[in-house]
């Protein structure tokens, strides 16, 4: 199965698709997974945020959300989310399929090997588990969205290191200036305790980053709020939709071969 996980904006994927609700040692996943069929492909979308965009950054339930997935069968999964150009080359409105990440959050949960998680008998202690983490991205999931992106005249970049701040604030202009400096092309706030907790599930994962802003202090630009940031992303999700329906085909084969965890 490939599953979808719906930011800022992007709600619902599947016009016909059937509610399950799954339970996780982590309680409730941000909403409902609805799994439907798309070009004969079983697909399940779930909203990171909630259905009604409930859950802040910090506060999605990140481990429920990717647990519920796993048990679902999901073995390859895209990641649309918005994100902020830390670089004067990157614009809105254009897709960035990220390749790197650095974390600057904190205090979120972010493995499912840590005591009290599943995998623990009453009383026992948690197996060591140390993740391989390189490379954040499944390599061929990335290849295909470009791929895809490419065939269907969608403005795309191949590439990019992305941010994850903690919010649910936006950065100072003396943060913004500083991850730029350090190279890195795009800042969010949800790609991270999201795709290590996939890598530990053995899940394929990959990020589309659909760019809503400049970050404060990229030339002057004015620093961004949340309502430029949904009004770009509600005006843009139909192209996020149409390069996941498009990619879906070509994944049939990949979402078969699950990596090692």
């Amino acid at each position: 199965m490939i599953g979808v996980i719906g930011g800022s904006g992007f709600y619902e994927f599947l016009a016909a698709a059937e509610p399950v609700d799954v339970t996780t040692p982590f309680g409730s996943p941000a909403a409902p997974v609805t799994v439907g069929l798309l070009d004969d492909q079983q697909i399940a979308f779930l909203p990171r945020h909630g259905r009604d965009h409930e859950f802040v950054a910090h506060r999605v339930p990140y481990r429920a959300n990717i647990w519920a997935m796993n048990s679902l069968g999901v073995r390859s999964l895209i990641a649309p989310c918005s994100v902020g150009s830390l670089q004067p080359d990157i614009h809105p409105e254009q897709l960035v399929i990220v390749d790197q990440l650095i974390d600057r959050t904190h205090g979120r949960s972010d493995t499912f090997h840590d005591v009290g998680g599943p995998t623990d008998e009453p009383g026992s202690r948690p197996p060591v588990h140390h993740q391989t983490f390189a490379d954040p991205y499944d390599p061929d999931l990335r290849a295909t969205l470009v791929a895809t992106a490419r065939r269907t005249g969608i403005d795309v970049v191949d590439g990019g290191t992305m941010v994850v701040i903690n919010g649910p604030r936006f950065s100072t202009r003396a943060e913004s200036r500083w991850f730029r400096q350090m190279g890195w092309q795009v800042i969010n706030m949800t790609g991270y305790p999201e795709a290590v907790l996939a890598a530990e599930m053995g899940i394929r994962y990959a990020t589309v980053g659909l760019v809503t802003d400049y970050d404060a202090g990229i030339d002057g630009a004015r620093p961004v709020t949340m309502d430029e940031v949904f009004a770009v992303m509600r005006s843009n999700v139909a192209r996020v939709r149409e390069l996941i329906t498009a990619t879906v085909a070509d994944l049939g084969d990949l979402a078969e071969r699950s990596p090692d965890p």
